[in-house]
């Protein structure tokens, strides 16, 4: 899923865009057959067989633990633990009335602040059957980071394990709360972060001012249990239910507000065309990214579908196991966590393709290449493209359930159910089919705003609630797209408009390569010159006078990277996102 963000822009940087950001016509024509070149208008409504529902997230898996009782909802495979519909019902709404009894009111913010663990699948699910909004954060984020999140939002109370790798969440909260070793628990009185009241850490040691996560789970009564359940049905579906930091590779992270509404509708949606229905899901990414909380949670919950988390960090030979051991028939991972995966499946041959048959990948564009080897090395029936951001709750554009293989290759898939969609130049103006431009959305999935920043809402969302994207995008007749790039990507080289994707995904196409990311650098002539990061196999010999060699004949000139620097990683989010700015500062330091 695209997670950047480009906000709406003034005419002065339009009219600059107008010159910059756009493609040529001889550069469409190459990249679509005549045929699908169309002269109408970039637009699409798509209305889908299923209508869109009315209900908060409490009454949507109230109705799967109902007809699914005994399915089970989630298998923690590391921690050695597993939850059925019925008893996860039992678990999140004795945690939801512990929430309340601590004094939280509906509205309230609850941070998540941990990685893969059943504490945050419970924590999540709980404050939305109480009225309460979760707020996910991620598990690497220090001190500072921390702070600015709570305060951001001004978060109540906050949920984290005892350590993760070499995390301790209680430290780090003591370092930016003094207060809280000599607090009472839940009653914090914080002058760094004054919103919060309560610490909770999931442990079996008791830490000063600090809530056991067990403990919380045993706080309320079965009267106050009883009260939950009756009271749910006053939660308002428009009303927020989770709080998404942006990924925050550029500036502080913005706090995009999703609703019961956009969690149900997306993950109905997404689920059907990615046959969910009583499937067992390897979950590889982080619940704290859409991805993991509607994709996968609300994704499994809406299919009755089981979760199946493998490690608390991901760890490639952990969701191979869990693969296997637990007979997962989906996949879900970002390009980087699949390039990693097929590497160990390589070494391990593990009998993954006796049960597994779809991969589902988004998070960031993928290439072709990793399409194929992903089917071929995993052994798997299906590989299905999800695409989107977090302002729109997950998903826009996505495969279908029978797909071609060249659209499943050369496409991000066809726009989502009950979803607008068009593509505009710099001005503003709707394009042809076929031509690019800045992609645009509008439907039940957009979110609700960026929390406490009208002003950013507005630059990215416009009053008739069309959100642009900030990504160069290709909208074909038949509803089907394609990323050029994101705008603010794009590489000029000597007035040439240069998007990174194209030369990556030719790169990759070499058989000793792993993965490439192509960045734009100074250059005093041309203005910008390419330079490519690149990962290869390993023991193989390839040096850069052999790729640029490679290169010759086969794309234009101007975009045969002048840099190539061979890496053993990239440096990346927690949710796998490519950090492109910190390859700048690795060429900078080079230089």
């Amino acid at each position: 899923m695209a997670i950047l963000r480009l906000g709406r822009l003034s005419k002065a940087v339009r009219s600059q865009l107008t010159a910059r950001c756009l493609t040529t016509q001889a550069d469409l024509q190459t990249q679509l057959p005549d045929k699908e070149v169309q002269r109408g208008p970039s637009y699409i409504n798509h209305i889908g067989k299923d209508a869109l529902v009315y209900r908060n997230v409490g009454q949507h898996l109230d109705l799967t633990a109902e007809n699914f009782p005994n399915i089970e909802a989630i298998v923690s495979c590391h921690e050695n633990k597993r939850l059925t519909f019925s008893s996860l019902v039992d678990h999140v709404d004795r945690l939801g009335a512990g929430f309340l009894k601590l004094g939280l009111n509906p509205g309230d913010s609850v941070g998540i602040w941990a990685p893969n663990f059943l504490h945050w699948y419970l924590s999540m699910l709980a404050a939305s059957r109480a009225g309460l909004v979760s707020v996910g954060i991620n598990p690497a984020f220090q001190g500072p980071e921390v702070k600015y999140c709570l305060n951001k939002v001004g978060v109540k109370a906050i949920i984290a394990p005892e350590t993760f790798k070499s995390q301790h969440y209680y430290s780090i909260l003591e370092s930016i709360i003094p207060e809280l070793k000599n607090s009472q628990p839940g009653s914090i009185k914080s002058n760094e972060v004054p919103t919060l009241k309560s610490v909770i850490i999931d442990t079996s040691v008791k830490y000063a001012g600090a809530f056991r996560f067990d403990d919380v789970l045993d706080l309320a009564n079965s009267n106050e249990i009883k009260s939950l359940k009756k009271n749910m049905h006053k939660i308002n579906p428009d009303s927020p239910c989770n709080i998404q930091f942006t990924s925050g590779t550029t500036g502080a992270p913005k706090a995009a507000v999703l609703s019961h509404y956009n969690f149900v509708n997306n993950s109905i949606h997404i689920g059907n065309r990615n046959e969910y229905k009583n499937e067992r899901i390897c979950c590889q990414v982080p619940l704290f990214h859409a991805y993991g909380v509607v994709i996968s949670i609300m994704g499994g919950i809406s299919h009755a579908a089981t979760l199946v988390l493998p490690s608390a960090g991901y760890n490639p030979e952990a969701s191979l196991k869990a693969i296997a051991n637990e007979k997962c028939t989906v996949i879900h991972g970002t390009p980087t966590m699949y390039v990693d995966l097929i590497k160990k499946q390589k070494e391990l041959n593990l009998p993954i393709g006796t049960t597994a048959k779809y991969a589902v990948t988004g998070g960031a564009a993928c290439s072709p290449q990793l399409f194929e080897d992903i089917k071929n090395v995993l052994g798997l029936k299906k590989v299905k493209t999800v695409f989107g951001m977090t302002e729109t709750s997950a998903v826009i554009f996505q495969s279908t359930t029978e797909e071609t293989k060249d659209n499943v290759l050369h496409t991000v898939g066809h726009v989502q159910d009950h979803v607008e969609a068009k593509v505009i130049d710099a001005n503003g103006d709707t394009v042809p089919f076929g031509t690019p431009g800045e992609l645009c959305i509008r439907g039940y999935c957009n979110m609700l705003g960026y929390y406490g920043d009208e002003e950013k809402t507005k630059e990215i969302m416009s009053n008739d609630r069309w959100l642009k994207t900030g990504d160069q995008f290709i909208l074909r007749e038949d509803g089907y797209g394609m990323i050029v790039g994101r705008l603010k990507e794009m590489i000029i080289r000597g007035g040439e408009n240069i998007f990174p994707k194209e030369i990556e995904d030719f790169l990759n196409a070499h058989p000793d390569i792993v993965e490439t990311h192509v960045i734009g650098v100074p250059d005093e002539r041309m203005g910008e010159q390419l330079c490519a990061f690149i990962r290869i196999h390993e023991g193989s010999t390839l040096n850069t006078d052999d790729l640029k060699a490679y290169c010759k004949g086969k794309i234009a000139h101007f975009k045969i990277p002048k840099y190539i620097k061979i890496v053993e990683d990239f440096p990346k989010t927690t949710s796998g996102k490519i950090q492109k700015f910190k390859l700048k500062e690795i060429y900078e330091k080079g230089v």
